[in-house]
């Protein structure tokens, strides 16, 4: 497999976010969005077997372990890989851009589908149908830049019933969009969803990688 960084951390986003965590985040990615802050994780990464994966993470005693990237489901390993997390007991998240089928995730897993929003430049590339296989573990991100973005998004969850089926995460893009104001859409509308900001950005602003 290729791997662009092994770190422990506090885990930043999703309603997981506070809690310590290792993050794998795998190499390469099909999209680019144009709010990408892993940008150093779409090419390269250092050659890594499975084995390697799972014996580097077993160098510490967290049981939350998130795979991430780049775009983990374009590695054929990463269905195998977190499995092998889950037989050692670990809690595992696999976040995923919502353009590959998230069916091939292993069941036991809790599948972070990050929806992009129109602004993101690559809403069209998005794989709708994985809407209708998320469950009530499952959570639905979209990064939000825009009114038109949060608009698009409510819309795709009321469509889908997503807030009914899975919790529908909304993150204010770090640096363009004012929390306050994604917060005043929220409650206004009184949208059934969770609003979260990058915890790690606020922690370690002057970090780049590793956070």
């Amino acid at each position: 497999m290729q791997v662009s960084e092994i770190f422990y951390s506090i885990q930043g986003e999703t309603s997981y976010a506070g809690r310590p965590c290792i993050l794998v985040r795998l190499a390469g990615c099909n999209l680019d969005c144009s709010y990408c802050d892993t940008r150093y994780a779409r090419h390269g990464g250092t050659t890594m077997t499975v084995d390697d994966i799972v014996q580097k993470v077993a160098e510490h005693t967290v049981r939350l372990v998130m795979v991430t990237g780049g775009e983990p489901l374009l590695q054929d390993e990463t269905p195998e890989l977190t499995r092998r997390f889950i037989s050692k007991g670990h809690t595992v998240l696999v976040e995923t851009n919502g353009s590959l089928d998230v069916g091939v995730i292993p069941e036991e897993a809790v599948r972070i589908v990050d929806m992009k929003c129109p602004d993101s430049g690559m809403a069209d590339r998005m794989l709708l149908s994985n809407l209708d296989k998320v469950r009530n573990r499952d959570e639905v991100k979209f990064v939000i830049s825009s009114r038109k973005d949060y608009l698009w998004a409510k819309e795709l969850a009321r469509k889908h019933s997503l807030p009914q089926r899975a919790t529908v995460l909304l993150s204010p893009t770090h640096g363009v969009l004012e929390p306050r104001e994604l917060a005043g859409w929220i409650l206004e509308d009184q949208f059934d969803c969770v609003m979260q900001l990058q915890l790690h950005k606020i922690i370690w602003p002057e970090k780049q990688r590793g956070v």
